[in-house]
């Protein structure tokens, strides 16, 4: 059987495995799909084109170990599915992320053979040794990853938390694109390089006898300042050693067994490391390779590698990552529908494809460092690649809490140790490094979100209040990283002044709006936090400062689009430390207008990743009070229509979540949910372009996720909006109390015509409140929703029913 035959094979071996629904008669009824059974269904493919970065490779739930082939364009997630060829294959990435890429340390990079039969017939280089995808060879599901190159390999990939397990079958042999006449010894090198090119130096050496590769790089973070040393240990099963060495450049060889780089001129940095030179093979024989990993030394990442996958078995390693991803899946129970479309609406198969991948997106990152941080010792958990939480909390974190608290409890733990032994929260963190803050001390939402949910198995919480009120009350030296920025004007004037005077710290000077709201936000949430702990003066202290978003409302402001007016008036506009406002146009920074200019960047002006429009609506915590200074409820609404209508909200940004929701607070539901309806799908497919701009670390697959549950949260709160789930019944058993909370559809619509709740009841009795509280989740019921075509006019409407606003209490 010919190369491409085999692969043909493997796709048909891995579609074999998908549950099959097309023969579901139409009409009939289906029984509960467990997220365990729904393994299938994951779809790792989806948002890794057109700018999603979404991590396609091998991965246990929030593990250190992530590996993939990495491509040479739009690679923030190591592999692309855009067609361009692979230079290695990497062995730690992250998920979904913007800007530049990261990680992807030390790769692999496997020649079946080299021209003339000589090492230097092969081409070391990176950015030249890059090879052709065989069309239809890629595959992925959780754990697992295969792809076919060119050169003639077959590549499977699997992981444990901190090693990466490679299965190399070899069909022919090429270098590059080439076929070549020379004999298959195949040549494995490891290169001292990572994704970006950020290596500032690094070490490698090999064992000539048993061709044991290890070593070690200093790299720089991707969205962050300061560097991080990795370590790793490669080996080998299959095959006999012909040769070893060291290559730099453009050239190897057999001596020295030992290579050292400095930081130089070259840029990118030269490509070096080590390799090892195999005896023939015959076509159709493996080649596993083992890649341990270690933040702590090269003999870390040995025993690592050792005691983690200690028989190269890679059918047991696979085995072990499916059952670890079906145990976190499985807490979610959904009951589907029949098959067949209905008046366009998008199938049942779909919805469960980009439900299930958004649910595996949300247990990719954070990642999981415990023992791996050289940092400062700790007996607590260590978490890494939060990114920003400025994206994060939004929609990450109340998914794990609601889907996996005992995770979401680690987490919390690690954050509170960050801040106990660096002194801040983070705002965002990536490989052991500080990243730079967006906009607000966003980790103060995250810890308050989980206090008010009952995570606080192990919690030191009177460390973590300490860590709030930090945040709230001492600005850093450099606030671009940690903490907040002209906390003096924020408490004296009650905002953040375009023009701010800060004599207490540095940082960019920029985004005096979006800081102000989300300062004020920051605030609310360590309020409800004081409130629960009886400290009532912080209480009534923080709780005031989280109205000043006031501050910054001029009343008169009007809005045009392209000259047409909008017909709004009354905007969150810059102000000066003399009180008067400047102005920075309404719809500046939104896909109308200069989209890509409010960014982390000098001339980032006030607003961040997105425009007044969009911030104007940012008072999570007083929506009531709001309402009433955009003009009621009527006014709001038809406010919050045009933003979504008029092309103002793109939905890829993560502060386009919550304002989909927020008619809830004007009591219309019914309208959240036409909303929710409206992007889904019409933003969220199957495709591998099935998402609008990057993942962020899972923020999009969660945003899904929670939305086609019927139970998006409003974070920092304890509220999450009811709409109807896109599915007949959904169910989450609880990981703390091990109660099964179900929410039902009554008169469920495959055709998606019937999404109004006409009434509700909660075990067995009448609900009018929108809105749910955790405890039901913790405690357990069944939530019944009954559905109808038209909006009811009853439901959900009641100024009782509406969520509670800080002005309301």
């Amino acid at each position: 059987m010919g190369f491409k035959s085999l692969l043909l094979s493997s796709t048909a071996i891995a579609t074999s495995l998908q549950p099959s629904l097309a023969a579901t008669p139409a009409g009939s009824s289906r029984p509960s799909q467990r997220g365990a059974d729904a393994y299938g269904f994951v779809d790792p493919l989806i948002g890794t084109r057109n700018g999603g970065h979404v991590f396609a490779g091998a991965t246990l739930p929030f593990g250190m170990a992530k590996a993939v082939a990495d491509v040479t364009e739009d690679n923030q997630g190591g592999y692309a599915s855009n067609g361009s060829p692979v230079t290695g294959f990497s062995h730690m990435h992250d998920s979904g992320t913007g800007g530049a890429a990261s990680l992807a340390n030390f790769p692999i990079f496997v020649y079946p053979g080299c021209k003339n039969n000589t090492v230097d017939g092969c081409v070391f280089p990176k950015n030249q040794r890059s090879v052709g995808i065989v069309e239809g060879s890629v595959s992925a599901r959780p754990g697992h990853f295969a792809i076919g190159l060119e050169s003639g390999i077959n590549a499977e990939i699997t992981v444990s938390n901190h090693t990466a397990l490679y299965k190399f079958t070899f069909f022919g042999n090429a270098t590059g694109d080439a076929a070549v006449d020379a004999p298959l010894n195949p040549l494995l090198i490891v290169d001292l390089s990572d994704l970006p090119d950020s290596r500032k130096n690094g070490s490698a050496s090999i064992d000539p006898k048993t061709g044991r590769m290890t070593g070690t790089g200093t790299f720089s973070p991707s969205f962050g300042f300061g560097q991080y040393t990795l370590h790793y240990c490669a080996d080998f099963q299959g095959g006999s050693i012909r040769d070893t060495g060291v290559f730099i450049n453009t050239r190897g060889s057999s001596e020295p067994k030992k290579i050292t780089v400095q930081e130089d001129s070259n840029s990118p940095p030269l490509s070096a490391g080590t390799y090892a030179w195999l005896n023939e093979f015959k076509a159709g024989e493996e080649l596993l390779a083992r890649v341990g990993l270690s933040f702590i030394s090269p003999e870390k990442a040995c025993k690592n590698a050792e005691t983690e996958i200690p028989s190269f078995n890679f059918q047991d390693t696979l085995s072990t990552a499916e059952e670890a991803w079906r145990g976190k899946l499985g807490v979610i129970e959904i009951e589907t529908s029949p098959a067949a479309k209905t008046n366009d609406a998008i199938s049942m198969d779909d919805l469960q494809t980009i439900f299930w991948s958004g649910v595996y997106r949300g247990m990719i990152s954070p990642q999981d460092y415990t023992g791996e941080n050289p940092l400062w010792d700790s007996d607590e958990p260590y978490y890494d690649s939060y990114y920003c939480i400025w994206d994060s909390f939004r929609s990450i974190h109340p998914f794990i809490t609601l889907v996996d608290p005992h995770s979401q409890t680690l987490m919390i733990r690690s954050l509170i140790d960050i801040y106990r032994h660096e002194g801040w929260l983070p705002d965002c963190r990536m490989s052991l490094s500080k990243g730079w803050t967006q906009g607000g001390s966003n980790a103060d939402v995250v810890l308050v979100d989980s206090y008010l949910k009952g995570i606080t198995q192990g919690v030191d919480w009177k460390t973590g209040y300490e860590a709030l009120i930090q945040d709230a009350e001492v600005e850093p030296q450099v606030w671009d990283y940690e903490g907040r920025g002209g906390l003096a004007s924020w408490k004296k004037l009650g905002y953040i002044p375009a023009d701010d005077f800060d004599p207490y710290g540095n940082g960019l000077l920029t985004r005096s709006i979006s800081r102000t709201v989300e300062y004020g936000y920051n605030d609310f949430c360590i309020s409800e936090i004081a409130e629960k702990l009886g400290k009532r003066d912080d209480y009534e202290k923080y709780s005031t400062r989280s109205e000043n978003w006031k501050n910054l409302y001029n009343a008169d402001q009007t809005s045009s689009i392209n000259g047409v007016d909008t017909n709004f008036t009354g905007f969150l506009q810059p102000k000066y430390l003399n009180g008067t406002f400047g102005f920075q146009d309404p719809d500046f920074c939104s896909p109308l207008n200069n989209f890509d200019s409010c960014y982390l960047n000098p001339g980032g002006h006030e607003t961040y990743e997105g425009s007044a429009w969009l911030y104007t609506f940012f008072a999570p915590h007083d929506m009531s009070a709001l309402i009433t200074t955009l003009g009621g409820p009527e006014t709001f609404v038809n406010r919050l229509d045009f933003f979504h209508e008029s092309g103002l909200l793109y939905v890829g940004d993560e502060q386009g979540f919550l304002p989909i929701f927020q008619y809830h607070y004007a009591g219309r539901p019914a309208k959240s949910a036409e909303r929710a309806h409206y992007y889904i799908p019409s933003q969220f497919n199957t495709s591998t372009a099935g998402i609008p701009g990057n993942d962020d670390s899972g923020a999009m697959g969660t945003f899904l996720a929670l939305t086609m549950l019927g139970i998006f949260p409003n974070p920092g709160q304890d509220v999450y909006f009811i709409t109807p789930p896109f599915f007949p019944s959904v169910s989450i058993t609880n990981g703390i109390t091990g109660k099964k909370a179900t929410i039902k559809n009554i008169n469920f619509d495959a055709s998606y015509e019937s999404i109004y709740i006409q009434s509700a009841t909660l075990n067995g009795k009448k609900y009018t409140k929108n809105y749910l509280t955790h405890d039901f989740f913790l405690n357990g019921g069944t939530l019944e929703l009954t559905l109808g075509p038209k909006e009811s006019t009853t439901w959900g409407t009641g100024e009782d029913d509406v969520p509670p606003s800080l002005s309301k209490k």
